[in-house]
């Protein structure tokens, strides 16, 4: 039997899900959201987080973040917001757990990499990956492809940072995400989910802050630096007033956990505020309400900002990281390079889906190999490749 949360009339209900693209039928122990979150925790994809890095290479030390506990953090906060708003804590979970399947090795860096490749046979673009993963690379069921997510999932997954389509300013869509929509339509002119959108910000919140913790420890930037940016050097100075003399390691700590709670309670009171105003009484006008639900007030929005532009200039752009970056991009290219040119070296498995299907085909197969790597993986397939001295 099911358990039932008390939710919001405005949450996604599992009782009203749209349904998977191949019927299945029913859990008696989980609802459909569990089932999805806990489908994507046993993906291959989702174990490779673990060594796939946001700023720093897995080497570069094992106190930073990778995807796998970025991903956790950000789930730890879409719970707890979703469960204060009365939204489905089983699907912000799941989306917040897998907003992140698609990215390449190496970070940003490695998708700018890829995306460049790829240029013409329809780019790369690492929330297209995530669909091309969930709906097909993963093969873990013999009724179908992907992992049979609910419509609700996918349409999270694709729209969590708002539609793709019918608005000014929309980028072409990918054809991963196109090609999909025209089988099973993900409405992408119109916004996704309350819970979706939780995810959406609670990724912002959980990469902005633990972006301030990496950087302080990895000495890009000092906590002297931090002391103009709006909300985060305030904070950072009532805790070292408050705790004069500590470790400042406690003082990152504390203030870190103090910055997460103000966003947190900001982002809740601001769509409360929302909420009353719009009166939403189901999962279908959120999405039809033409702005987000769920949203930082004003005030924060100019902080988030100003945070952004701060470790934008201050790590994003460190020289350290800037020549990291360089190797990166250089490894992912000629990994491309080589492996479209000759898909023969190929490990067997990605020859035979390369097989017969043309240089369209190969080059879209040598983009989701790459794109699956981990950090290390990638570097170690580079010197089995380019290095004479390796085994192949």
């Amino acid at each position: 039997m099911t358990t039932t949360q008390i939710l919001a009339p405005y949450a996604c209900h599992p009782q009203n899900s749209r349904g998977r693209h191949h019927p299945e039928a029913d859990s008696l122990t989980r609802s459909p959201f569990q089932r999805d979150r806990d489908r994507l925790i046993h993906t291959e994809a989702f174990r490779k987080l673990k060594y796939k890095t946001q700023v720093f290479v897995y080497h570069d030390g094992d106190n930073f973040r990778t995807r796998l506990t970025h991903s956790l953090e950000v789930s730890q906060i879409a719970r707890t917001i979703c469960r204060v708003l009365g939204l489905n804590e089983d699907l912000g979970e799941a989306l917040a757990l897998g907003h992140d399947l698609g990215h390449t090795p190496f970070g940003h860096a490695g998708e700018d990499a890829l995306q460049e490749m790829t240029a013409a046979v329809g780019g790369f673009d690492h929330n297209a990956q995530s669909l091309r993963i969930v709906t097909k690379l993963e093969r873990r069921y013999f009724q179908f492809e992907g992992l049979n997510l609910t419509w609700e999932t996918l349409e999270g997954l694709v729209k969590h940072n708002g539609p793709l389509a019918g608005i000014a300013g929309a980028r072409p869509l990918s054809p991963a995400i196109a090609s999909y929509n025209a089988k099973y339509d993900l409405e992408l002119h119109h916004y996704a989910s309350a819970e979706a959108q939780v995810a959406s910000l609670s990724d912002d919140i959980a990469y902005n802050n633990h972006d301030i913790d990496d950087g302080l420890r990895a000495g890009l930037f000092t906590v002297g630096d931090l002391a103009e940016v709006p909300l985060v050097g305030p904070v950072f100075a009532e805790v070292l007033a408050e705790f004069p003399g500590r470790d400042e390691s406690l003082h990152i700590h504390e203030s870190v956990r103090r910055l997460i709670g103000l966003m947190v309670g900001d982002l809740i009171a601001e769509t409360r505020r929302r909420i009353s105003d719009l009166a939403p009484q189901s999962a279908d006008e959120v999405r039809r309400l033409g702005r987000p639900l769920v949203a930082f007030s004003d005030e924060m929005r100019e902080n988030d900002r100003a945070l952004k532009s701060f470790l934008f200039h201050h790590m994003y752009r460190h020289y350290k990281v800037n020549r990291m970056a360089s190797k990166a991009r250089r490894v992912v290219k000629d990994l491309y390079t080589l492996l479209a040119a000759e898909p023969e070296c190929l490990p067997p498995e990605w020859q035979r889906v390369c097989e017969g299907k043309g240089p369209q085909a190969t080059a879209r197969a040598v983009a989701d190999y790459i794109a699956g790597m981990t950090d290390r993986y990638a570097l170690d397939e580079y010197r089995r490749l380019f290095d004479m001295q390796e085994t192949p």
